[in-house]
């Protein structure tokens, strides 16, 4: 549609040619609660992240003291202003910085640790014959505790909030192309993160029917920019991928900035872009250094290593577990114990993954289970087979205990992709947008897609992206973190 033809703003144009439908009011577009927004998403967040820290910190000194009274307490009252310090270079006073809830407590205890450590050693050197460094040590420990317990509480009660709609920062959207739609669904499936897609803004749109999962209107073109904001209300703006010229952007980004909109930019080649970038200039144009990961190299090496022991180690620690799940399989129903299914692993190697059975034998002939759309196979798939032992391991992840044989084998890892069946890889490959990228490491237990909700019956793209993005900017702690947020959807009972 040429700009002489676009429709004003609340206005779509993702109808058939010729046709004008009216946009319904954006989900969620305002949030409801002007005190809870100052204070989660505002300049409220510094203010009140900051002056509780201090606090707690000046009542850990106060309580050391009365545990473990010194000549004096006047070096330790160096550790508060050192470790608020330490704690805004890693960005935990800005409202806006995502930043997961397990990498801030380890901020906080490694800026803690640091400013205890230096204080302390600061005391040794000026005055060696002081008492301070054991009360400077039940004052880290005192401080740590409180602040992990107080952040902790506050993250969760911004994330309900977002979750909510009662805060977060209604977002445009600039390029209603097939980014600018993927990073719309991704949004939307994670209110958490605290960003309201409230529409799209382009001069010349992708037409609805050509991308279809485009929920969101295009309210207007570039030159409706300031008329979109107004009627939104929005507070940040994403730029996506699209034809403008970077004149007319520079003028948008000019736009947002004077009118206090807060900006983030999708780089071009966004699919190589890892956490291990760095950022360079030449001559005053900055340049990104792609540094990536290399599955074959020694960092996969050890993660290997590290796998097969802990795998090792879990074997015995749940084998009675194991030895109990075994016998009421065996008990339950004829047939074999463990369930041995052909899987692609790394580099296209095929292998058989152990589970307990769970469910009865198909009956011969019968095919795979037509999947819809970009759906994700796994769950139960066509006629319900469960036997009553084997919906109760399921429901508990039991089955999945004996994979840690093939993890000790080498054809798993504990953390990583979910393998397929072969049957369903290569139309996969040739349906999802770098699937077959995931092949390049080993498959996992458990992984990233996973513990972000994309199980069984989610969408194939989705859970290729989030696959891929593991294993760019993989590091053991990415896999530490992953195993703890595995244990708490292992103990949780699904359907």
């Amino acid at each position: 549609m040429s700009p002489e033809r676009r429709p004003p703003v609340g206005v779509a144009a993702d109808g058939p040619a010729g046709e004008i439908a009216e946009v319904a009011p954006a989900r969620g577009r305002r949030p409801r609660s002007e005190l809870i927004q100052w204070a989660f998403e505002g300049a409220g967040y510094q203010y009140v992240t900051l002056t509780v820290d201090a606090l707690l910190l000046l009542v850990a000194l106060v309580v050391a003291d009365r545990l473990n009274p010194a000549d004096s307490y006047l070096p330790a009252l160096l550790v508060s202003p050192v470790a608020v310090g330490l704690m805004a270079t890693r960005r935990l006073y800005d409202a806006h910085a995502q930043i997961s809830r397990l990498d801030r407590a380890a901020a906080i205890v490694g800026s803690t640790a640091a400013a205890a450590a230096l204080v302390a050693a600061l005391v040794q050197l000026t005055h060696p014959t002081a008492t301070a460094s054991g009360l400077i040590a039940i004052q880290f420990g005192l401080a740590t505790a409180l602040l992990l317990a107080w952040r902790i509480s506050w993250a969760t009660a911004r994330r309900q909030s977002r979750r909510r709609r009662l805060c977060g920062r209604p977002t445009l959207i600039v390029g209603a192309g097939e980014v600018g739609a993927r990073l719309e669904r991704h949004l939307e499936r994670l209110p958490e993160i605290g960003l309201i897609p409230v529409g799209f803004v382009d001069d010349d749109p992708v037409p609805g029917d050509e991308l279809a999962r485009r929920e969101r209107a295009v309210l207007g073109s570039t030159a409706d920019f300031d008329a979109i904001v107004d009627e939104t209300g929005a507070l940040h703006a994403i730029f996506a991928f699209q034809i403008e010229p970077d004149v007319t952007l520079r003028r948008l980004i000019g736009r947002c900035r004077d009118r206090g909109l807060t900006m983030a930019i999708v780089p071009r080649l966004f699919d190589d872009a890892t956490n291990r970038m760095v950022l360079e200039h030449v001559a005053g144009i900055p340049v990104f250094e792609l540094r990536q990961v290399d599955p074959k190299g020694w960092q996969f090496a050890l993660k290997h290593g590290f796998d097969r022991g802990v795998a090792a180690l879990g074997l015995l620690a749940l084998s009675p577990v194991i030895g109990l799940t075994a016998l009421a399989v065996r008990l339950s129903s004829p047939g074999p114990i463990l369930f041995r299914q052909r899987r692609v692993g790394r580099d296209g190697q095929v292998f058989d993954v152990l589970k307990f059975r769970s469910m009865r034998p198909a009956p011969e002939g019968s095919d795979l289970p037509r999947l819809a759309g970009d759906q994700a196979p796994g769950g139960v798939e066509g006629d319900d087979r469960r036997t009553p032992v084997g919906a109760f391991i399921r429901a508990w992840s039991l089955d999945e205990l004996p994979q840690l044989v093939n993890v000790v084998r080498g054809q798993m890892s504990l953390v990583g992709p979910r393998p397929e069946r072969p049957e369903l890889v290569g139309s996969f490959a040739e349906s999802v947008r770098r699937y077959d990228e995931r092949h390049r490491v080993r498959s996992g237990i458990t992984g990233w897609s996973q513990v972000n909700g994309l199980g069984p019956g989610t969408s194939l793209a989705d859970r290729a992206e989030l696959d891929n993005w593991y294993i760019q900017n993989w590091s053991l702690w990415l896999d530490f973190k992953i195993l703890l947020k595995t244990i708490p959807t292992a103990l949780t009972r699904s359907e």
